[in-house]
């Protein structure tokens, strides 16, 4: 189905079209390659409004209902690209994927939860996305179809840039695997209230491989692992019995992942003042989130 843009939105897009499939979503972005896909806008209507955008059509998928739930597949969640951070925050989702809900929660005031999705925080890459450290630290993989088909790549790869989306295709799909463990999701903001993260740390255990994942996020273009700090944590903690650490354990973790995403400049520099705060507030997250999921 294709409509005209209102009158007011005629400066951004010559066209709106709304499919109801995955596949004539696809049909609709060949066929326009210059089209843009929006589902919930939050990211992508704010571009507009700062004139970074002029896209020259949309295709909407609020109407593709297979994107908008989520199902059981071998051990996994493959979780719809169209969820949006307020049904992602519901108790029967944080039972499933705890940290995920606990970043939906605090995604940003209730009109941007309603609204925002899943797909669009990960396509959008925003540093301050608060699912992206989240998704990192599950080690979540996306399922992408497009007009040659279906493929899978890690969400790691498209927000570091390696794999790109190309012409026509579509996040539709993120499989997270089911650790039924702690995770804990952890965010600091310039203000109370929603706001937008200035460092947040996503932290899951995984007792069957006997692991600790953390990822910390806003502080660079894309969310970090210290995957040093995460062996050396793992390598402490007794996966046999009651998984607690000392203080003083957490309190080094807590040092040793911020010291790997903000380290030391080179020769006699010193970090400004500014940095050096970041790096403690990096440090305490993590901190907190490890002793809250061994806890």
């Amino acid at each position: 189905m294709t409509t005209h843009a209102p009158q007011t939105a005629s400066r951004t897009a010559r066209s709106v079209t709304l499919p109801a499939s995955l596949d004539e979503a696809v049909a609709a972005l060949t066929a326009m390659p210059a089209a843009v896909p929006v589902a919930g806008g939050t990211d992508l209507m704010a571009a507009v409004n700062r004139g970074q955008l002029r896209p020259a059509g949309l295709v909407g998928l609020s109407r593709i209902n297979e994107i908008r739930g989520w199902q059981y597949q071998d051990g996994h969640a493959l979780l719809g690209a169209g969820l949006t951070h307020a049904r992602m925050g519901r108790p029967d989702f944080a039972a499933l994927i705890p940290a995920l809900a606990a970043a939906s929660r605090v995604a940003g005031p209730p009109q941007i939860r309603n609204a925002g999705t899943l797909g669009g925080n990960i396509v959008s890459a925003a540093p301050t996305g608060d699912s992206l450290p989240v998704l990192a630290a599950l080690e979540a993989e996306l399922v992408v179809v497009g007009p040659l088909g279906t493929r899978e790549l890690p969400v790691s790869h498209l927000l570091a840039g390696r794999d790109l989306l190309a012409p026509g295709e579509l996040v539709a799909f993120v499989r997270v695997p089911l650790l039924h463990a702690p995770q804990v999701f952890l965010k600091a903001t310039g203000r109370t209230g929603p706001a937008r993260a200035t460092a947040s740390v996503a932290v899951v255990l995984d007792p069957a491989r006997r692991g600790v994942r953390c990822a910390v996020g806003a502080i660079a273009p894309m969310p970090l692992r210290p995957l040093e700090a995460e062996q050396w944590i793992a390598s402490l903690v007794d996966w046999d019995a009651e998984r607690g650490l000392a203080p003083e354990a957490l309190t080094a973790f807590g040092e040793y992942v911020a010291a790997a995403c903000i380290p030391d400049p080179q020769g006699d520099e010193q970090l400004p003042p500014a940095v050096l705060h970041l790096r403690r507030t990096v440090a305490a997250l993590a901190r907190r989130a490890l002793g809250r999921a061994l806890s």
